[in-house]
């Protein structure tokens, strides 16, 4: 009997004998891989788009990520990516490779020698590497605003334009965390994209659509522009990763084809089996005969061949074997497929929010992650929107500052972890570094094209003084070095208050001064009411604090007041004021009187001296009531802080709450303390004075001429002694009667409508009855019944909800200690330093809030929204006398005196490009059925426009500016789909008459126009 070692020995020694045979039999040789482009009508077709997804910054800064430094961080060089890539497709014209983010490309470029500059140009034009979205970032759809993602889209298109003359064909979302209506029909349709793909969705909305094989639709985002702005949309079966066992950078694990026959692992059957599984598998929840595989992920492609070699192989074998269809091929390639199939596609309406990846994961913290950053954002956007319209009336110049630096700053901050708040805290330290520098830049554009326009053509050789305007960056903490200037001698303040929307605007400006004897005057001499209000014990200690953080000065200590005072300024212009101290025996601002609730013998107080009075409980120290005399609007209203415990992951499920994924682990309401209400009265405005805890305070300002409130809050340093993270928000409760249902906007454009624990496209397992019914807001929120409706307006990106009936409730601040495991590796624990002393940070921000009756409150959003989003421009200098009032233009518009854009449109681009060409574009601010009077076409007149120029051509272009609308239309594929085809026609602005030159806009269209002006007539010359 033989040992069982034996008997191995012997079956070993066979199967060598066999393989050595084999071997002998077969040699190792050269194999051309054939991966000719081709698609196989009868058999299934796999895409396979290779693509590396690089973020504009996250876990390191934009710079860090391009040059590949900080690496401890991660491992990733976007320089090595394009590098490899370049060189992998240069060694086959078979392969190819998409690329997204401009910001990176044009770093890239920037640095390559005109040799290799042909070679990338021809490659372009061989569609071997294709541009796809093409911003600058792939911008995040929750918490930017429509104009900074027209910015950043058109600035990425026109680099692709002027470099490679092509025009990006599709919209490539993969990674932002949930998906607006705006993306689809603004972002998608109307910059001429054929499709739109993406990966994130409700985990509970992609089981529906798996088993409906409903992951590709024709998505509808407006209901007031319809199938004229649709879009074909892809989302991907799982993630924007390749199937399991087919990721091939240089350490993953997926098994290569290894086909040497002298080498051990002969593997090809295998592989080519199990590459025709994971096909059949996708195609079993695909409609058609094409599926795409999305060959890459973050930061891949960085030795390029380890996935083209894996690619060329699985291409050759698969084809060879026969039974499925590879090929190189892009997502525009993929999008020709899907439409030549001439299927009908599910219809899909409103958008994709909120995103939840796990039953109690809803990424729905992020909506207010990091306030501070999504204000500054928001702060800089309006300030590029003016700076270009001032750049524009002076002469754009090749020489001296301009508005790029701040252009650049403001497109990457759109990066999905950028404004959204989910980058590291000195990721976001980068971002508003950007912002910062290009501010100061722009700054002095805006100073010289002020002092450009007010000078007096008439004396300006005559030794008049010119104007050195200063400018407030920092007067959202109340400090403001040239307006706090003690007036000596003869001297005052010149304040020059600039209009960038089309339409004349009276507001209150507030000033910080230093004195209270001081007055106002406009440019006429006109004595001009204002009024003196002291400034809080808050805000003060907040100035003094933040001014040394940011400027690293301490503040002096003479601030005594705000001064108030309306002013009056003409569309698109600017009007002038004089401070000045007041005489003993002259006009001087009012000093506001001062009440409190302590000892109060009346049990309500009521604030405002106009059309709107708010009542407030002197017990409970709280609002009650809202009342519009105008109107006869009668409401009861309280509103109230609380906070929810952050949860820390250490309950069955360790999902925590952070700078992504808010996961509530109870409530608290914050009981205000016991310090009796403070009020100031004037001839301008009211404000009630609010200390609702150590660390909340707000003021509620109710204006003489306007009919509805303004609360300005700070909140923090949020207290986490305890170890626990809170979140806190704010809630303004009415008894109207709401079924459930509100309304948010869609990146301040469309609203959409909510209902609480619902969901349009599948029955919805309510699993976080709080996170799961939050939204993100950009402009608003508002909520109706049968007779009112409420609205609350913010100033910046924010989450909001109506839990109850009649209710709106805001997230305003967040400070979190447990990270929530979704890669960002950091507890969202923003804290601010001066010298060795650290805080948490404190967020100092505004809502603004009005009740109106039924179907009257769009004209409040609309308007009041757009002038929240274009604040007036506030610009100083000083003078001796009246010297400089004498001596320079004192008011100023830019179109014709008789005129004014309609209340339903506005200008959002004015900008005088580097070719000399003008950039227009109007947007006409609502939505079809919206509001009887404004939901209807509206028409500008571009020779009352631009009354001092001669227009000798008008182009209309797509949103980007980067292709002929004419010729974008054209080419815009139709899509068929499912269901009833009839929906109301859908009317859209007329050609523009070359004679006449008016330009017509139908509800939530925007037109967008290069205009060629006979000559460049400088305003005022």
């Amino acid at each position: 009997m033989i040992s069982s070692w034996t008997a191995m020995s012997i079956v070993l020694f066979f199967f060598a004998l066999i393989s050595s045979a084999a071997i002998q039999s077969s040699e190792s040789k050269y194999i051309a891989y054939n991966t000719t482009h081709r698609i196989v009508p009868e058999k299934l077709n796999v895409h396979l788009v290779p693509h590396s997804h690089d973020d504009v910054g996250w876990l390191k800064t934009v710079d860090q990520y391009y040059v590949g430094a900080n690496n401890s961080i991660r491992g990733a060089c976007v320089q090595n990516v394009l590098d490899s890539v370049i060189s992998a497709l240069l060694d086959d014209k078979n392969r190819k490779f998409i690329y997204v983010e401009m910001a990176f490309f044009q770093r890239w470029w920037r640095q390559q020698s005109e040799t290799m500059r042909v070679k990338v140009k021809e490659l372009v034009d061989s569609g071997q590497l294709e541009f796809i979205n093409g911003g600058m970032c792939m911008h995040d759809e929750a918490t930017p605003h429509y104009i900074d993602l027209i910015d950043q889209t058109t600035l990425g298109h026109q680099f692709i334009k002027d470099e490679f003359d092509k025009v990006p064909r599709v919209g490539w979302q993969i990674d932002p965390f949930g998906h607006s209506a705006v993306q689809a029909y603004l972002l998608g349709a109307e910059l001429g994209f054929d499709s739109l793909f993406f990966a994130r969705i409700d985990y509970q909305d992609r089981a529906k659509r798996l088993n409906e094989m409903s992951l590709e639709i024709v998505w509808q985002g407006s209901k007031s522009l319809g199938s004229s702005s649709q879009i074909f949309a892809g989302i991907f079966p799982r993630h924007y990763d390749p199937p399991d066992g087919f990721t091939f950078e240089i350490n993953d694990v997926s098994p290569p084809i290894q086909d040497d026959v002298l080498l051990f692992d002969y593997n090809v059957q295998e592989r080519v089996d199990a590459f025709v599984a994971a096909a059949f598998a996708q195609a079993n929840v695909t409609r058609t005969n094409h599926i795409m595989w999305t060959m890459g992920t973050d930061f891949r492609y960085q030795y390029a061949n380890s996935w083209f070699r894996q690619m060329d192989k699985f291409i050759h074998y698969v084809n060879e074997d026969g039974r499925v269809n590879a090929l190189y091929s892009t997502p525009s390639i993929y999008t020709e497929a899907k439409h030549v199939a001439n299927e009908k596609w599910p219809r899909k309406t409103d958008d994709f929010f909120p995103y939840a990846d796990h039953p109690n994961a809803y990424w729905t913290g992020y909506f207010t992650s990091r306030p501070a950053l999504k204000g500054y954002v928001r702060m800089m956007s309006a300030y590029y929107l003016a700076a270009r319209q001032l750049e524009f009336f002076k002469g754009r110049s090749n020489f001296g500052p301009n508005t790029d630096a701040l252009a650049d700053a403001l497109a990457v901050a759109q990066h999905h972890d950028a404004v959204s708040g989910t980058e590291r805290e000195h990721v976001a330290a980068d971002y508003a570094k950007r912002l910062y520098m290009g501010y100061a830049e722009t700054e002095k554009l805006v100073s010289s094209s002020l002092a450009f326009l007010a000078e007096s053509r008439s004396s300006s050789r005559q030794g008049n003084p010119v104007a050195n305007f200063q400018q407030c960056p920092l007067l959202n903490i109340s400090y403001c070095p040239p307006s706090e200037a003690l007036l000596l001698d003869e001297k005052s303040m010149v304040v020059v208050v600039y209009n960038p929307l089309g339409w004349r605007r009276e507001e209150v400006i507030r000033i910080p001064v230093s004195s209270e004897k001081v007055f106002v005057h406009d440019s006429d001499g006109r004595d001009i009411e204002s009024q003196l209000l002291p400034l809080s014990n808050a805000t003060l200690s907040l100035r003094n604090y933040y001014v040394k953080a940011y400027t690293g000065k301490s503040t002096n200590g003479a601030l005594k007041y705000w001064l108030a005072f309306s002013a009056s300024v003409s569309p698109l212009g600017f009007s002038t004021y004089v401070v000045s101290s007041a005489k003993q025996t002259g006009p001087s601002s009012t000093i506001s009187m001062v009440y409190t609730s302590e000892g109060s013998t009346d049990n309500t107080i009521e604030v405002g001296q106009g059309s709107l009075k708010l009542l407030y409980s002197v017990d409970e120290g709280k609002l009650t009531h809202y009342v519009n005399s105008r109107n006869q609007v009668t409401a009861l209203a309280e509103q109230s802080y609380s906070y929810y415990f952050g949860n820390d992951g250490t309950d069955k499920d360790p999902q925590a709450s952070g700078a992504y994924v808010f996961r509530p682990n109870g409530t608290f309401l914050i009981k205000p303390d016991q310090v009796p209400l403070t009020i100031f009265r004037g001839p301008v405005l009211d404000e009630v004075h609010q200390q609702i805890s150590p660390w909340i305070s707000q003021i509620t300002r109710v204006f003489k001429g306007k009919e509805h409130a303004e609360v300005e809050f700070s909140i923090g340093p949020i207290p986490v002694d305890d170890g626990i993270g809170k979140e806190i928000t704010t809630q303004i409760r009415t008894t109207m009667k709401t079924n459930k249902t509100f309304y948010t906007d869609s990146n301040g454009r469309d609203f959409i409508k909510r209902v609480r624990d619902f969901r349009t496209d599948w029955d919805l397992q309510v699993n976080q009855p709080v996170a799961g019914n939050y939204f993100p807001i950009n402009l608003g929120i508002y909520v109706q019944d049968s007779s009112m409706e409420f609205s609350v307006l913010v100033d910046r990106s924010v989450g909001g909800t109506s839990l109850v009936d009649g209710q709106i409730e805001l997230m305003l601040h967040r400070r979190l200690l447990h990270d929530d495991s979704r890669g960002v590796g950091e507890a969202l624990n923003e804290t601010i330093c001066v010298l060795d002393k650290c805080e948490g940070l404190t967020i100092q921000g505004k809502f603004y809030l009005r009740i109106d009756h039924i179907g009257e409150g769009a004209k409040w959003r609309r308007t009041v929204g757009q002038e929240i989003y274009s604040p007036l421009l506030l610009a100083f200098t000083e003078q001796d006398g009246n010297n400089w009032i004498n001596s320079h233009v004192t008011s100023f518009s830019a179109i014709d005196p008789s005129y004014a854009l309609p209340n339903n449109i506005a200008v959002i681009t004015l900008q005088e490009l580097e070719n000399g060409k003008v950039l227009l574009r109007l947007a006409h601010l609502y939505e079809i059925g919206e509001d009887k009077d404004y939901s209807m076409m509206g028409s500008v007149e571009m020779k009352k426009l631009f009354p001092n120029r001669k227009i000798n051509k008008v182009t209309e272009m797509s949103l980007s500016a980067n292709q002929e609308r004419a010729e974008m239309e054209n080419k815009r594929l139709v899509w068929k789909v499912e269901g009833p085809a009839e929906e109301p026609k859908v009317v859209r602005g007329g050609p523009v008459d070359p004679v006449e030159l008016v330009v017509e806009l139908a509800p939530m269209e925007i037109r967008t126009f290069f205009i060629d002006f006979d000559y460049l007539k400088m305003y005022g010359s």
